[in-house]
């Protein structure tokens, strides 16, 4: 096992109306400001909790956290925060609007010139942030509970000339080339996260589905690499990946089943608070790759997930043979066969867990060609993504033979 320091400050308030001690968790002169998205947290009274919770204090509203986060809704509510000195950030929504408050919470104090540059850095400039708090509605991406946040830029345009026609050389067509990068700062863990597994009841089929997979592959991405003899870390993933395996379609087919809920939301947190990455090795190529995908062609991050993993694990199945058997065997019951059909079925174990859940792992399912691959490609180079994975071996042509494969 690798030496590691292992620090996580955030409270979690779990369970059934816990919502109703946000108050005494928010010190009683603050000025609140209540970030959110979409209409989901008004129509079934989630902020009118919240609301009810910090009845009596100054409170603000900022809403449009759209599902990828952008630089330019979040410097809106950067501007609020500063015109009504507001001193406490309270997150009600998914992992995209906690990620939006993290950024919010450190730009409204960075000293710089332009606060892009937190994720140019990946937040190491970052010295100070407002403090926040977090109330999940959506188990996916384990943002409450850690100090990373992933934010898009969409500044960036592609316009295609028309091809032929009476408008033919007229820009008919804009393609969106947003930047998507992430940053980490202790200063933006929240101080404290509401678990509530009944706010997931009314969330639909393809956002459940899409927290199972970012979970699985979350847990992924710091389990299968390589061994370094970390038992611990290695049965808490395992133990983590079959209970998304046994509840993630318990959910699906039952949404009001309140222990099935409870299990995947608490997984999902479990899954990034940095508790089973301590000591062991990491491969974010996964992520890398799809975070672009996302950012040029607007599929759903967990799906481009879906698509991307099988592909990596069967392009690295020599640099993790190792971990992809113990993967087979303890995941999967895999015990017969020699270590290449073991490895093999695991693989296909993964990509039909994932279609079992709704979740297509093929590009072309989502109307996505090769054209898209040399895009990608130069995403990931200018961002200097290259080296990627657990040994620094995923080249730009492995990305290349990764991203084909996925197709």
């Amino acid at each position: 096992m690798d030496n590691f320091a292992f620090h996580n400050p955030t409270k979690i308030l779990f369970g059934t109306g816990q919502i109703a001690a946000v108050g005494q968790e928010i010190p009683q002169e603050s000025r609140i400001l209540i970030t959110y998205g979409g209409g989901s947290v008004v129509k079934f009274g989630v902020l009118d909790e919240v609301k009810a919770a910090l009845a009596g204090r100054p409170l603000f509203e900022f809403s449009g956290i759209e599902p990828n986060p952008t630089y330019e809704t979040l410097m809106q509510a950067v501007e609020l925060v500063k015109r009504e000195s507001i001193d406490f950030l309270l997150a009600v929504g998914g992992g995209s609007v906690i990620d939006g408050t993290k950024f919010i919470a450190a730009a409204a104090c960075w000293g710089g010139s332009d606060p892009w540059d937190i994720l140019l850095d990946g937040g190491a400039t970052v010295k100070t942030a407002l403090p926040m708090g977090a109330v999940l509605t959506l188990p996916a991406t384990g943002s409450e509970m850690n100090c990373g946040a992933v934010i898009s830029r969409k500044e960036t345009r592609i316009t295609l000339p028309a091809a032929n026609g009476a408008n033919a050389g007229v820009s008919m067509i804009t393609k969106s080339q947003q930047d998507k990068l992430y940053f980490m700062h202790p200063a933006v863990y929240p101080r404290f996260s509401v678990l509530d597994p009944t706010k997931s009841y009314t969330l639909p089929p393809q956002q459940t589905a899409n927290g199972i997979v970012d979970a699985f592959v979350h847990v992924m991405e710091q389990y299968l690499t390589y061994p370094v003899d970390a038992k611990v870390q290695d049965r808490f993933a395992e133990g983590l990946l079959l209970t998304l395996i046994e509840d993630g379609p318990k959910v699906l087919a039952e949404p009001e089943n309140y222990a099935a809920r409870a299990n995947i939301m608490w997984t999902a947190t479990m899954a990034l608070n940095g508790l089973i990455g301590t000591g062991v090795p990491h491969d974010w190529a996964t992520h890398m790759m799809g975070h672009e995908l996302t950012a040029l062609q607007g599929l759903d991050h967990a799906r481009t997930l879906a698509v991307i993993l099988p592909a990596v694990l069967e392009q690295q199945r020599d640099s993790k043979r190792e971990k992809l058997l113990q993967y087979a065997a303890r995941i999967w019951d895999l015990h017969s066969g020699d270590e290449a059909s073991r490895i093999t079925a695991a693989i296909a174990k993964t990509r039909e867990f994932f279609e079992s859940l709704g979740v297509a792992t093929r590009l072309a399912a989502y109307g996505v060609t090769a054209e898209a691959i040399a895009p990608v490609l130069a995403k990931l180079e200018q961002h200097g993504r290259f080296p990627l994975g657990e040994r620094q071996d995923v080249t730009l042509d492995a990305s290349r033979r990764i991203l084909e494969a996925s197709l």
